[in-house]
């Protein structure tokens, strides 16, 4: 399995336990999240530390939103803030 299908797996995973709802492209047909327009981005750079994801996943348990995934990405959008977790 190659570095980001583990990734994209153990971020699933995470999800399921948390029971974080996530949306993906088995839900929507397209996804245009326009980072551009966001008055702050905050990256999120997975390096086989596990707890970045959880970090991550936290706070869309802290903001009670959603995880947005787009390709092998994962977003979380609040107000004017877009969260991004993706692997190097």
């Amino acid at each position: 399995m190659a570095k980001n299908e583990l990734f994209v797996k153990r971020v699933y995973e995470i999800v399921n336990e948390l029971k974080i709802p996530l949306v993906d492209e088995r839900v929507y047909e397209k996804a245009d999240l326009m980072g551009k327009n966001a008055l702050a981005r905050v990256i999120f750079k997975f390096e086989e530390d596990e707890s970045v994801i959880r970090g991550f996943l936290g706070l869309a348990e802290y903001f009670h939103t959603i995880i947005v995934k787009d390709d092998d990405e994962f977003y979380i959008p609040h107000s004017s803030i877009l969260f991004k977790l993706v692997s190097d």
